[in-house]
């Protein structure tokens, strides 16, 4: 929460800066953007339990998480750009019906998209997105019901969100992603778990144009 008050920080001070002299030239090619966000992770989790084949009736819920997140575009030309994000999560997971504790999990979800940015010559210009995301599952806690292992998942993702220049240079941005993901989990014991995780990404933070 402390980056995030950081964050509105920065974007409260670009809100009161001058325009500047310059001239505001938009997006155009060969143009590099840096975004730095405050990120929610918001799981829309299905994950149902087995035990030896058989369904238990249970399923599980994994915890939201909030992320500084670094974002770098390119543009291939004024309207087409490609964007690589990079963060990491932690969370939590239990079994929905019991509370029993699963252990926790962080995920590295490298998502790399191609956006499409309207109107790329106006101070607001919202984009649309659409890519592959690769998780990696790592530091795996175990649970009061014994260790857990995660497999590794390549998935799809969608994204829109929109960019609005402050000056030539500086931006603030608000980004919305969907990510399907889905992981195959092991609890020593012999239970199991096939779960879509499927979270919801909101973002908001500046930007600098390079």
């Amino acid at each position: 929460m402390v980056r995030c008050w950081h964050l509105a920080v920065v974007a409260a001070a670009l809100l009161a800066a001058p325009a500047g002299a310059q001239d505001f030239t938009g997006k155009k090619a060969g143009d590099i953007v840096l975004r730095a966000r405050a990120l929610a992770v918001v799981p829309d989790e299905k994950a149902d339990i087995h035990s030896g084949g058989a369904d238990t009736g249970l399923d599980a819920r994994v915890s939201n998480d909030v992320i500084p997140e670094l974002d770098l575009s390119y543009f291939v030309t004024d309207n087409i750009a490609f964007e690589l994000i990079a963060g990491t999560t932690k969370h939590d997971v239990k079994v929905k019906q019991l509370g029993a504790d699963l252990g926790s999990v962080r995920l590295l979800p490298p998502t790399l998209t191609v956006q499409y940015h309207f109107l790329p010559k106006e101070r607001f210009s919202p984009y649309v997105g659409a890519g592959v995301n690769w998780t990696l599952f790592y530091d795996e806690k175990s649970s009061a019901l014994g260790s857990v292992d995660y497999s590794n998942s390549l998935g799809l993702a969608a994204q829109a969100g929109f960019d609005y220049f402050i000056t030539d240079n500086w931006l603030l941005n608000v980004d919305v992603k969907k990510i399907w993901l889905d992981t195959n989990v092991k609890v020593s014991g012999g239970l199991r778990a096939d779960a879509n995780l499927n979270p919801w990404l909101f973002g908001v933070g500046v930007g600098y144009k390079f």
